[in-house]
């Protein structure tokens, strides 16, 4: 049984209980006014998290999904697009364009880092123009988060009517996205992360300058059809049968950062991130990022020498019942990541750290008992202390 193991993922992450409550309400047919009327209060809430005046949809679908409709809606085979990656998921993102033959260029920064916006426009200046560009927010990979307000500003000046594309799968609703301030066209998030849902419903905005590119694509969609999204929010329904039980949940969801606010719901992650920082420090332990870049949903940390990580994440799971996720791709077994976004706060923090140096001692790593939880306590006493 998993009741007892506390998630610190940076995906899925746990489900508030009144989350689930509300996704146990009768069911209500799709085609219903009752389906409408949910629709039309969850978009507005939905446009302000997106910081977009433009459209926003509801798809049934992980994260993933919503990334395939983005390139699926702006990408026809052969158009020339620029990717910037410094993850695995920036790399997700360069996989898709291929499976929808688009001719890819790429710009990348090694993992750990983020991706620096004098390089981007020195790449569109010297070898544009492309459609598209697409960027992740946030690397969910490697705890690091890229400057999308900068980048947005390089594509607008230099990238000669390129469309920008962002994936915040595990940025929005812990990390501030502004669509329309930074030149974003397309952005895109799940379910499963800072907006405390089980996974299996991805959420797409849409500016107004991305719906040329979208009637004029070429690429074959049919489930992804952004066009039919369009039409059928305008009667506030969606195209196909949507997930309703996640739909309830997403209002209770949107209800509880509206209660907090969203700067206080940016401030809690940045504080969670400062803590955890600041403990993995105390413990000698070697952060992936650095701190002009670091994510405030997840952070990556190095195993120290000598250490196994996947034996450490299995002590700190089966004996003190917290879940880590561990490195992917070139990172594998290097690293271990914390997931600290959505339903989660400082308090958690401390349990996740104390956790961790229960597991630690286990294994025989050296250090002071204590010291990564008192670190992260002085963080967030400070906080409180003002």
């Amino acid at each position: 049984m998993y009741e007892d193991v506390e998630l610190r993922l940076p995906g899925p992450t746990p489900v508030p209980p009144r989350v689930f409550r509300a996704m146990t309400q009768p069911m209500i047919g799709h085609r219903s006014g009752d389906f409408s009327a949910l629709y039309r209060r969850l978009v507005p809430f939905a446009k302000e998290l997106f910081g977009t005046s433009g459209e926003v949809f509801f798809l049934t679908g992980s994260g993933t999904s919503a990334m395939e409709t983005a390139v699926a809606n702006l990408v026809s085979p052969k158009d020339r697009v620029l990717l910037l990656t410094c993850g695995n998921f920036g790399d997700r993102f360069g996989q898709i364009l291929s499976a929808y033959q688009a001719d890819v260029d790429r710009l990348e920064a090694p993992w750990g880092q983020a991706i620096d916006p004098e390089a981007v426009i020195k790449k569109l200046r010297s070898a544009g123009p492309y459609k598209a560009v697409f960027v992740t927010h946030n690397e969910t990979s490697t705890g690091v988060v890229n400057d999308l307000a900068r980048i947005g500003a390089a594509v607008k000046e230099y990238g000669r009517g390129a469309l920008l594309v962002a994936d915040s799968v595990s940025g929005l609703g812990g990390l501030e996205l502004r669509m329309d301030d930074w030149s974003v066209d397309v952005a895109v998030t799940g379910s499963q992360k800072a907006l405390m849902l089980p996974p299996g419903l991805a959420l797409i905005g849409v500016s107004e300058r991305a719906w040329r590119a979208i009637e004029n694509n070429s690429s074959p969609r049919y489930y992804f059809n952004l066009l039919k999204y369009k039409a059928s929010a305008a009667k506030a329904q969606t195209p196909y049968t949507p997930n309703i039980a996640h739909l309830f949940g997403l209002a209770e969801a949107f209800q509880m950062l509206q209660e907090e606010g969203l700067e206080n719901v940016y401030q809690r992650h940045f504080l969670m991130r400062d803590m955890t920082r600041a403990a993995m420090r105390a413990l000698g332990l070697e952060l992936l990022a650095p701190d002009e870049c670091a994510s405030s949903t997840v952070t990556a940390v190095k195993g120290p020498e000598g250490l196994d990580v996947e034996e450490m994440r299995k002590v700190i799971k089966e004996r003190f019942r917290v879940q880590l996720a561990g490195g992917q791709g070139s990172l594998k077994g290097k690293i271990f990541r914390i997931g600290h976004m959505g339903y989660a706060g400082p308090k958690d923090v401390l349990t996740t750290v104390a956790s961790l140096e229960c597991a630690l001692s286990v294994l025989g790593y050296d250090f002071q008992l204590g010291s990564g939880v008192r670190a992260a306590q002085e963080v967030w006493l400070e906080e409180v202390r003002g």
